[in-house]
């Protein structure tokens, strides 16, 4: 492909930090419009059992397959690909039949009042899921070739869609917020499916004018190998190497046994709530709003870099070769790249936990108020959060590089090693939810991260062995980080206790500060860093102008 990947990758993980800023910002705002106006059992009911059915259909129906189409797509079989991705339509059908009977009637029921809401939520949590993966074959090519643009714009579309169809419908009939929720998420992927067919419809129609343009949307296409909207359809392209890629098959397989035990070790906590009576759905609604307050930098700056950081690393490593034996300005470029995720990362965590711990009840209180102050739970769980935050931005970063670099053996070796950590991580929830309360799930998730971090080392360590590349290094923060961390916590942690009592404001001044002396401390350490990506945005700024 004649586009840039790697500015193609940071482009789509800037803008979809932006998007999930705005996706977390509507989802915080209609969670505590729930919790103080319509009740914490229906908000457990959706977040928790309705989004986890969703989660676990999307995942083993579309994860698998999605990866290992998106792996070195400059050398697809277009026509192969595209009727691969296509199976996860029936796959996602037979998975929701199994799994909507698991949710409605094997799983422990919902009161009375909430059954038939919770039913009709759980089909229409199915349809939409198969609705999605009729899309995956549109926003596939639509990430293979870098339409970085259109993918903020059409996931801001779904999600305003499926907010505004909510609020609209709750405002009216309170009484059916699980009806309301359901119905958006249907509509809303249908309008998702719709436009993503549609502006493939426009733009493969008028390639053919613009193809020699030098600027715009067109530009640098001369590879795309779509003549139709039909091409984008189950054998709709001419081809005579057989229906699928069998390496791909190959490595889809890898995937989803992966995939599977990747949903276990992500979702966990909420399989020990769902299928065990730990928590209420009242304690779980609690328990997944601290979580997601917790989750801010995780979901924010984390899970794009990773998304975006596995499609760079996807295109500029070769799986299973040794680092000698590939392109060495390629292999200088994803060692760089990975040293420095992971001090952005690292230094990020590190920020989270030691601020966290002086205003995890500030935030509380400014969020959800009297009911999720009153008692001192909530405030300690999301304390003990911020060191999981750590750990994830960690095995975020690393494990993505390893996923994207792995060979089909290494795989399937890595997923009875996952098989493993997912049967030890579910057993050490259920026993330290059962000693500690909800804090245990927490305990549990940084024991599992743990683990998972120190294989990706592991990993990591032995590819580059034999080589002068250290990217690991960037884990390691700098010494007058470390100390103004320190200096940062002492001074908020004195201010939680004389001053948060008198005032909150006065209280949020000093953290504030601390954090710009901290942020101030980093930037002047990483000024190298920084260097280069001013250099790089104002040539950019400049190529735009000319």
């Amino acid at each position: 492909m004649s586009r840039n990947v790697l500015t193609s990758s940071i482009q789509n993980a800037s803008f979809s930090i932006i998007f999930q800023v705005l996706f977390r910002c509507i989802t915080f705002v209609l969670n505590a419009f729930i919790i103080r106006h319509v009740g914490q059992t229906v908000l457990g009911i959706m977040n928790v059992r309705l989004l986890l059915l969703e989660s676990t259909i999307l995942f083993l129906s579309r994860e698998p397959i999605f990866k290992a189409c998106l792996t070195d797509t400059k050398s697809h079989n277009w026509a192969q690909v595209i009727n691969q991705i296509w199976f996860t339509v029936p796959l996602t059908g037979l998975i929701s039949l199994l799994l909507v009977y698991v949710w409605t009637h094997v799983l422990s029921a919902t009161e009375d009042v909430y059954l038939e809401q919770y039913q009709y939520g759980c089909v229409a949590i199915a349809v939409s899921c198969i609705i999605d993966q009729m899309t995956q074959s549109v926003v596939l090519v639509a990430q293979s070739f870098c339409f970085v643009r259109l993918k903020v714009i059409l996931d801001t579309i779904y999600v305003m869609s499926r907010t505004i169809i909510f609020v609209a419908i709750i405002i009216k009939y309170p009484q059916y917020a699980i009806h309301a929720f359901s119905t958006a998420q249907v509509v809303s992927s249908i309008i998702y499916c719709v436009i993503h067919y549609g502006f493939f419809y426009w733009y493969i129609k008028e390639l053919p004018k613009h193809v020699k343009d030098e600027k715009g949307i067109f530009s640098n296409m001369l590879d795309f190998p779509f003549k139709s909207i039909l091409n984008l359809f189950p054998c709709g392209m001419k081809n005579e190497e057989g229906v699928v890629d069998m390496q791909l098959c190959k490595l889809t397989v890898s995937f989803f046994k992966q995939c599977i035990v990747k949903q276990i070790l992500t979702e966990g906590e909420r399989y020990v709530m769902t299928i065990s009576p730990v928590l209420t759905f009242s304690e779980q609604a609690m328990y997944d709003i601290v979580n997601n307050l917790g989750s801010l930098a995780a979901r924010f700056i984390f899970r794009p870099i990773e998304e975006s950081g596995y499609f760079y690393f996807t295109q500029m490593m070769k799986r299973g070769e040794s680092i000698a034996t590939q392109d060495q300005a390629s292999v200088l470029e994803a060692s760089t790249v990975l040293s420095q995720l992971c001090r952005v990362v690292t230094s990020i965590g590190l920020l989270v936990v030691t601020f966290g711990q002086s205003y995890s009840y500030t935030l509380l209180n400014l969020y959800g108020g009297r009911v999720l102050t009153e008692d001192s739970l909530p405030s300690t769980l999301l304390q003990f959060h911020c060191f999981a935050v750590l750990l994830l931005a960690i095995n975020g970063v690393t494990e993505c590089y390893v996923f994207a670099t792995m060979n089909d053996q290494q795989l399937n070796q890595y997923n009875y090693i996952m098989v493993l950590f997912s049967i030890t991580f579910l057993f050490i929830s259920y026993l330290l939810t059962s000693i500690c309360g909800s804090v245990g799930f927490i305990l549990a998730n940084c024991i599992n991260m743990t683990a998972r971090i120190v294989h990706s080392i592991y990993f990591i360590t032995n590819t580059y062995r034999d080589t002068h590349y250290k990217p690991l290094n960037g884990t390691i923060p700098t010494t007058k980080f470390i100390i103004a961390l320190i200096f940062s916590g002492i001074i908020t942690k004195v201010s939680q206790h004389k001053v948060e009592r008198d005032s909150t404001v006065l209280h949020i001044l000093i953290g504030a500060i601390c954090f710009t002396l901290t942020l101030s401390v980093w930037l002047y350490e990483n000024r190298n860093l920084l260097r280069i990506g001013i250099e790089k945005y104002r040539r950019r700024s400049s190529i735009k102008i000319d």
